[in-house]
Parts: structure tokens; C-alpha cells; sequence
């Protein structure tokens, strides 16, 4: 069985500027949720909190996120809100202001809320300003897009070991500079995007025109589930490395919170390094085949990380970031054209609910932590992306070539 999910329609050019100011615009938003695994070393001493609550701090954020973002698609697919995207840095800002003052556990929660609303109501929206602005370079333009929320979320250690550490957990005020940028840059994406709402419709309606003739209903709903999955147990892993491997640095090679972060920003960084070539390759030799050959080519090094010596150790963290980013935009790429009429919505299932939902890998893993031993959990999570082999039931897609 082949799904086609060649573009069918004459879209309008590239738009180089607002696919580069709305990319500028997920870093921003994507930072503002950096910040809070950025603060994780800094409260887990100050507030003395166990492993298993700081996985309650990253289920917070990436559940009111995960679980809004496919609501917000779903509204805005059918009445798009071009100004949802300085509303979201908004919410973002009341959250950086919660966290540089709450003074217990419940209150750093209640601001995380915001946060994650922020997140939540920002990307269905910028997925819709990305397909807008992309004109025939779907891949290309999805990846610049993602690109700036992977290098927003990649600064999350420089913050810990350039703000945090010397300031702790005031410094998140500095935070709200940033906020106020991205309301002013979002302010005039939102103006661009509200002129383009008819355009909009007459594209989604070609792309659905175009596209369902080559689509069983059954089949879409197998694919859309399978790709769900794939992304979940994606996540599961990215949780584990992100959230813990910096505690398992400092607790099994004795380095300071300051030296771990160096390991975690090379991870993070090689996924915006990944990311940004991934979109490029999709276009060049198949969607399915660069999910398959990112999961599964992730997998030996997740493997034999957790037993090498510092010497290596950077050098594998960088390959399995790269590799493991590679089909990031890829996938919601691959949804949005199972759901050609449902961009915000498809973006909100992948880049939300499937990643989002992953924020359960983080209590797990805390869990994990606690009850047994960081190494442990190193050691079972690094063979999750094995899972990558189930990428073979997916339907294969036709290359186009523009």
C-alpha cells in the first residue's frame, strides 16, 4: 500500500522573512521552556526535591502543552487566529515572572502552567504560518521552523551554567526581555498571517481536493496512530537524556552541575543541528525512510553511551542528538499530509500530544531514579529507540521533487 502525499497544488513563493521570524519566534518560546529543566539542579538543592518531583515539574510543562496543543489546532483549523501568537508569549511572560518569585513547590507548578499554555497555544499557529509561508519547500520550510524551537530548547544547559548557577532561581527574571521581544516579532507575523487567511482556505481546500483520493480513511487513522507511537516512545527517550543524563554525569563521573551541562548542551544542540538538515534529506530520499533510518540509526549509541568514558561520551552524545533530530520535522510533515485539512490540528497531535505525552517518561523515569538507580534507568532507556523498527508498517510515501 503507497499513501501519495505529493503536494498536487501551485503554491505561492517562499517566504524567506516571516519563515525566518517565525522561527526566531519558537526559539523565543521554545527558551521560555528551557528555562525550567535549566532550573531543575538549581531547585533540586535549594527546595530539596526528589527526582521523582522534578518529574513532576517536566510532566506540568509538557502536558498542559501537549494535551492543549491538538484543542488549539482543532479550534484554530477551523477559525485560524493569526494574534494567538503574541497572546502565547503573554502567558509565557506571567510564567517567567512566577518563577524568579514563587517561594514554594506549588507556586513554581502554577507558573510552569503558563508556561506550558504559552507553548500550547503558540505552535498550532506557527505550524500554520510555516505552511503559508513555505510556498513548495514543505520540508526545507519545516525545518527552519523547528530549528528555532530545537536551538531555543538546546540553550536550556548555558542557561543553568551561565544564569542559574551564579543567580539561582531569580535569574528566570531575566527571562521577560525575551518574552517582550517575542510579542513585539509575533505582533507583525500575526499582521502578515491575517492577510493571508484567504489564501489559506483556497490551499487547504486544493490540498484536500488533491489528496483524498489516494486515502483510505482506515488507513490513515493505522498510519496517524503508528506515527503517534513512534513519536511517544521518541520522547520517552529524549526525556530520559534531557531531564536526568546531566544528574547521572554528576552522580557517576563526579562532575559539578556546571561541568554536566557542557555534555547536555552538545545533545541538545546536535538536535537543532539535526532538525535543520532533516527536512532537506525527507525531500531528498522519503519521509519514511528518513523516520526509519533516524530511529533506528539512533539506536547502537544510545546503546553504549551510558558505559563510555568522558573521552567518548561528548562525541556520542553529539551523534545520538543529530541522528535521533534528523526526522523531527519530518514527522509533522508526514501527519499534516495524512490531514491535508488539518495543519494546526496534525501539528498539535506530533509536536504536542505524541512529544508531550512523553512527559510521563519523565515521572517514570524519576521513579526509576528514585527507587532504584540513575544508572539503571540509563541503561533501560537507552534501548527505546530500537522501536524505530516498527517505522517499516508505515505507508510508504512518493518522493516529490520540485
Amino acid at each position: 500500500m503507497q499513501i501519495s502525499v505529493q503536494n498536487q497544488t501551485t503554491l505561492q513563493s517562499t517566504v524567506y522573512r516571516i519563515l525566518i521570524a517565525i522561527s526566531i519566534g519558537h526559539m523565543l518560546n521554545d527558551s521560555m521552556q528551557a528555562v525550567i529543566p535549566a532550573m531543575f539542579p538549581i531547585l533540586e538543592r535549594s527546595m530539596h526535591l526528589s527526582y521523582t518531583e522534578i518529574g513532576w515539574m517536566a510532566f506540568t510543562l509538557n502536558m498542559t502543552s501537549s494535551v492543549m496543543q491538538p484543542v488549539v489546532g482543532f479550534f484554530t483549523d477551523k477559525k485560524p487566529s493569526p494574534y494567538f501568537l503574541p497572546l502565547a508569549m503573554g502567558a509565557s511572560l506571567i510564567g517567567m515572572i512566577g518563577l524568579a518569585f514563587s517561594s514554594n513547590y506549588l507556586f513554581i507548578l502554577i507558573s510552569i502552567l503558563f508556561v506550558g499554555l504559552g507553548s500550547a497555544i503558540f505552535h498550532p499557529e506557527g505550524s500554520r504560518v510555516t505552511f503559508l509561508a513555505a510556498g513548495s519547500r514543505r520540508g526545507f520550510a519545516q525545518s527552519i521552523y523547528q530549528v528555532g524551537g530545537n536551538t531555543g530548547n538546546a540553550l536550556a544547559p548555558v542557561f543553568t551554567a551561565l544564569i542559574f548557577v551564579p543567580f539561582g532561581q531569580f535569574g528566570a527574571i531575566w527571562f521577560t526581555a525575551l518574552a517582550a521581544l517575542g510579542l513585539v516579532l509575533l505582533f507583525s507575523v500575526s499582521q502578515w498571517y491575517s492577510l493571508q487567511l484567504s489564501t489559506y482556505e483556497t490551499l487547504k481546500k486544493q490540498l484536500t481536493k488533491a489528496t483524498a483520493h489516494t486515502k483510505k480513511r482506515r488507513n490513515v487513522i493505522f498510519a496517524l496512530s503508528l506515527l503517534i507511537f513512534l513519536v511517544f516512545a521518541r520522547s520517552w527517550y529524549h526525556a530520559g537524556i534531557s531531564n536526568y543524563y546531566q544528574f547521572y554525569l554528576i552522580e557517576h563521573y563526579h562532575l559539578s552541575i556546571k561541568e554536566a551541562q557542557f555534555y547536555l548542551f552538545i545533545f541538545m544542540i546536535a538536535g537543532a543541528i539535526g532538525t535543520f538538515f532533516g527536512g532537506p534529506l525527507a525531500d531528498r530520499f522519503g519521509k519514511r525512510n528518513l523516520i526509519l533510518a533516524s530511529t533506528l540509526g539512533t539506536a547502537p549509541f544510545s546503546i553504549i553511551l551510558p558505559h563510555l568514558s568522558l573521552t567518548w561520551a561528548w562525541l556520542v552524545v553529539f551523534l545520538v542528538g543529530f541522528i535521533l533530530s534528523l526526522s523531527f520535522s519530518t514527522l509533522v510533515i508526514y501527519a499534516q499530509e495524512l490531514l491535508p485539512g488539518n495543519i494546526g490540528m496534525a501539528s498539535g497531535l506530533i509536536v504536542g500530544l505524541a512529544f508531550g505525552l512523553g512527559a510521563i517518561g519523565s515521572v517514570f523515569w524519576g521513579n526509576v531514579a528514585d527507587h532504584y538507580s540513575l544508572t539503571f534507568l540509563m541503561f533501560i532507556c537507552s534501548f527505546l529507540p530500537l522501536l524505530g523498527v516498527l517505522t517499516w508498517l508505515l505507508p510508504s510515501d512518493k518522493i516529490s521533487h520540485h
